[in-house]
């Protein structure tokens, strides 16, 4: 009977970790839809029309478009450049406004290489070799972001010696993944030999 009990247990939690990514993308298609509804309301509540609210949908879906289409093809857009130039001289806010933007666009860039660069650095003593994000360049040192499983938006940041680092084959996504699935979803094995 114990031994029954044991395998039920075993099979019940083998059920729960099978149900857990399923319940995470789950709960962030509610969180987005939830915000959408919530706008959606909000602009419905000022013209009390279904007519009104699709066409400024539209019309916003299209301007984004627009938007980005103008910054991929020019690297800019002149209303957020005159909105990065209010903003600019707004005490606080400018420098919240400016690292936000750094950060984002560290991510999204597609044509800073660095800044989608990663590499395995020693942290936080020698033998332990963890992936880091490179943000940043100087000379010979590298500044590196260390995030942490399973979370890899907290973290470190550090500089370090160009010497100290070993360049991967993994993409921001596949790196980010990996921190994500606390190493569960690893395929470059063979980096793991260049790592002494």
């Amino acid at each position: 009977m114990n031994v029954s009990l044991k395998k039920i247990f075993n099979n019940f939690l083998i059920g729960i970790f099978a149900v857990i990514p399923i319940v995470i993308v789950l709960q962030i298609v509610i969180f987005v839809k939830d915000r959408v509804a919530d706008l959606f309301g909000l602009v419905y509540g000022y013209a009390d029309s279904y007519l009104y609210t699709s066409v400024v949908f539209a019309v916003s879906f299209l301007l984004l478009v627009l938007i980005g289409h103008k910054i991929v093809k020019e690297g800019k857009f002149w209303a957020i450049a005159a909105f990065d130039f209010i903003i600019d001289r707004i005490p606080l806010l400018n420098s919240i406004y400016r690292v936000t933007k750094k950060v984002i666009n560290m991510f999204s860039s597609h044509d800073r290489k660095d800044a989608r660069e990663v590499v395995y650095v020693e942290y936080p003593k020698e033998g332990l070799w963890v992936p880091s994000y490179v943000t940043n360049k100087f000379e010979d040192r590298y500044i590196l972001f260390i995030p942490t499983s399973p979370n890899p938006t907290s973290g470190f940041t550090v500089i370090v010696n160009k010497s100290k680092v070993i360049k991967s084959e993994m993409n921001v996504e596949q790196a980010t993944s990996f921190i994500v699935s606390v190493g569960v979803d690893y395929d470059k094995i063979s980096e793991v030999n260049n790592l002494s």
